[in-house]
């Protein structure tokens, strides 16, 4: 049986009520964004931090009801929030002396005929995203560091989950996602192999290493080719993001997927991220891909927290002598052209390597090691940076 399309869903929706208004959430303009695919269907609801627990049951209630249509064979519903537009985009006979209620689009909220919650949609202290989708809320998280890299192959995944492990021994409440849809890592990095629990509809992340942790590799088997579109990947991520008990959390380290790509955009654009590191060899064919990783981030106006630099010198284990495969120094000295901070140097190390593949990162299961002690220093320097609040300026849709 085909796909309902957009068109239908956003017709079925209409029998689900806003709480706040009365009318339904169709009409009340809080349905933002449909996608329906090969009987995926994945639905934006918009509302504020204020009012998303009053809402829980209209986005479950939206989710149950989408399910039940022919057609469809899995439904997510998330809880979004967006900025409301400038005075300049409101209809005609909405600007002059009809000054936006506080919190609110406008008179009474969100449109034509008012909305009675009064939404300031957008994440506490930041914008939304103007043009673009709105960002998912994720109101017990501090903050939200990206570990990203412009390709593969330079250990991104191992410097995320042994920089959320030592995060979490110096104390802090962190939060480990893996957001590579197609080759998901942490579940042999972390030696976990099960899936996750589901209460009150919400997936209940899996506890490894002092982490709290979700990746779509919980969810199907290790062999199991992940053949999705851009749609359906971005609504993986969503569902992983807004449909996951976080709680709270001081920090949460995503694992990004390599490249520049619509999984990264997605993150950039719809998760208010607090920043982002980029993980990059010290060879110039690496730089140069880790270049466009930070460009792309400057462009959606997420802050670079600044480069890493792994497999920086590689140590005999038996005598000590120090060798520089990849060469040496190159990330600092990009970093200083880019104008970013060089958060550090990672060694080439069996053991790191070794750990990752055994399921013990080397940061939890060696912490007196070398790479221990990088993978410490590392995470020291990227608390710092996002432990002091600094204004963000409004995200830019590149859509």
């Amino acid at each position: 049986m085909p796909t309902p399309s957009t068109d239908a869903l956003r017709a079925a929706l209409r029998e689900i009520k806003d709480p706040a208004s009365g009318r339904d959430i169709v009409s009340a303009g809080l349905v933002e964004g449909i996608q329906a695919r090969d009987g995926l269907v994945h639905v934006s609801i918009l509302t504020d931090r204020a009012h998303a627990a009053a809402m829980e049951p209209v986005r479950r209630a939206a989710e149950a009801l989408l399910a039940r249509q022919p057609g469809v064979t899995n439904a997510t519903a998330v809880l979004t929030a967006h900025k409301g537009p400038s005075p300049a985009s409101m209809p005609a006979g909405r600007q002059g002396n009809q000054a936006p209620q506080p919190g609110g689009h406008g008179p009474g909220g969100h449109g034509p005929g008012g909305h009675g919650h009064g939404h300031a949609h957008g994440p506490a202290g930041g914008a939304g995203t103007p043009g673009g989708k709105a960002p998912l809320l994720l109101p017990e998280v501090k903050a939200i560091v990206a570990v990203a890299s412009g390709k593969g192959g330079v250990g991104k995944s191992t410097v995320a989950v042994n920089l959320a492990v030592s995060l979490a021994r110096q104390g802090l409440k962190v939060g480990l996602l893996d957001a590579d849809i197609y080759g998901p890592s942490l579940p042999r990095m972390l030696g976990v192999h099960r899936k996750p629990e589901v209460r009150n509809e919400k997936m209940i992340p899996i506890q490894a290493w002092g982490l709290s942790c979700m990746s779509i590799g919980f969810l199907v088997d290790e062999e199991t080719p992940m053949i999705w579109r851009g749609p359906m990947v971005m609504g993986a991520l969503e569902q992983m993001m807004g449909q996951v008990s976080w709680g709270a959390l001081d920090v949460l380290v995503v694992d990004m997927p390599p490249g520049t790509g619509d999984a990264q955009l997605t993150m950039a654009q719809r998760v208010s991220l607090t920043g982002a590191v980029i993980v990059s060899t010290p060879q110039d064919i690496a730089l140069l891909d880790a270049r466009r990783g930070v460009k792309m981030f400057e462009k959606t106006r997420v802050p670079v927290l600044g480069l890493v630099e792994n497999m920086s010198f590689f140590c005999c284990p038996n005598c000590g002598h120090r060798t520089e495969i990849f060469g040496h120094g190159g990330a600092r000295a990009e970093a200083a052209k880019l104008d970013i901070e060089f958060l550090g140097e990672i060694p080439l190390l069996l053991d790191i390597r070794t750990a990752a593949d055994a399921g013990t990162p080397i940061a939890a299961s060696a912490p007196d090691s070398e790479g221990a002690k990088a993978y410490d220093a590392l995470a020291k320097q990227v608390w710092r940076k996002v432990s002091k609040p600094a204004a963000a300026g409004p995200r830019i849709s590149i859509e």
